[in-house]
């Protein structure tokens, strides 16, 4: 199965109709069909993430290239494709197709409404581009980029100031648990002079080679890389910006909370899953418990139906984090799988459960006028 091109055309699709936007609103020009050509664009790549799921086997497929060269530093760039690769592709293109369609109805008359759905379709490469990484670099590539697009879009109607500072607190709440991050994974590229995790030279293969004194450094950066599944899964303490990005039009809370942003965090951990130690593992299973437990209480005196389904998302995540840190990664991701589309079919719902409401009240009122 051509594993290559099948990647290649998933991920440029959602890019080439970023692009086109982009140079079509630089020139001054606008395109009526904007929304088809982004949730075409979609459609083709969830047709590509089919083709390679049912084409899965138990050996990995594995390319990569010289990407930048610093001294004898090398930082390169590619893809790994497994069965967990496969699973967040349908998770992601499935989840996005359906959000790009319920789109085209929710926004209609919106006065922007072509810059909507280009950063739909931007914001779904960085996520897909993210899965399909090979190394931290590209992935934290990725990782950034989810969170602009998550900014871009929680404060869409950013004349409203609870959405501007909506997204404004998920930008700088995310980029606390970014900057742990960033710092663990300063701690591998100093230990194993490379970013890459597979490969004879990867992270995954040199970490097989250390002794047990650097068990303690090898936690505290395990912990560290999970800084940032803290703040893109909304974990304590993290966890206060996710009800606020309800602020944000409801088909995007059903792409953030659903199958994408919050999900990056669960997909991190879990890829990572051969370098944490069982001090590490600990770690992640107490927050992810503790989170299950908070959000959950919270959840129940909520009035507003979008936060009460904030609040039971970031519940659900920490279950997938307590999963994966007790060991059972398998678990955890079959969890994202079946949370991904209930949780996004929900926010649809309640979408549509809003419009009902604000359709009656404005019949009422007409009424009463009358």
């Amino acid at each position: 199965m051509p594993v290559v091109p099948l990647i290649s055309i998933i991920l440029l699709s959602p890019l080439a109709a970023f692009a086109f936007f982009s140079i079509l609103s630089l020139t001054g020009r606008n395109f009526s069909r904007q929304d088809y050509i982004s949730t075409g664009a979609m459609l083709l790549a969830f047709a590509c993430s089919v083709v390679l799921f049912f084409s899965v086997t138990s050996e990995a497929t594995h390319r990569s290239f010289e990407w930048i060269k610093i001294g004898q530093v090398t930082f390169s760039m590619g893809f790994y494709f497994d069965s967990v690769t496969a699973i967040m592709l349908m998770v992601v293109t499935i989840v996005s197709s359906l959000v790009h369609i319920f789109s085209i109805g929710y926004m209609h008359g919106d006065p922007r409404y072509p810059r909507y759905f280009a950063f739909l379709s931007l914001f779904s490469f960085s996520m897909l581009f993210l899965v399909v990484s090979d190394n931290l670099l590209g992935l934290y590539v990725g990782w950034e980029l989810v969170g602009v697009c998550s900014y871009l879009l929680i404060g869409f109607w950013f004349e409203k100031d609870s959405a501007a500072n909506a997204c404004k607190k998920a930008f700088l709440t995310t980029r606390v648990g970014d900057v742990g991050m960033f710092i663990g994974m300063m701690m591998l590229f100093t230990k194993f002079s490379t970013l890459a995790l597979y490969g004879e030279t990867g992270i995954f293969e040199q970490v097989q080679n250390l002794t047990a004194g650097d068990m303690t450094w090898l936690s505290i950066a395990g912990v560290l890389i999970f800084c940032g599944a803290i703040g893109k899964s909304a974990q304590v303490p993290l966890h206060t910006w996710l009800p606020d990005a309800m602020e944000g039009p409801t088909p995007v809370s059903a792409l953030i909370h659903a199958a994408t942003m919050v999900a990056a965090g669960v997909y991190l951990t879990a890829r990572m899953f051969p370098i944490l130690t069982p001090g590490s593992s600990l770690t992640i299973a107490y927050v992810g418990g503790i989170t299950a437990i908070v959000a959950a209480t919270i959840a129940m005196v909520r009035f507003d139906i979008k936060r009460v389904l904030a609040y039971s998302t970031i519940s659900q995540l920490g279950y997938m984090m307590l999963a994966i840190g007790s060991g059972s990664y398998v678990a955890g991701i079959f969890h994202l799988t079946t949370h991904a589309f209930f949780k996004a079919l929900l926010f649809l719902g309640s979408g549509s459960v809003i419009h009902a409401f604000h359709a009656m009240h404005a019949h009422h009122d007409e009424h009463d006028h009358a």
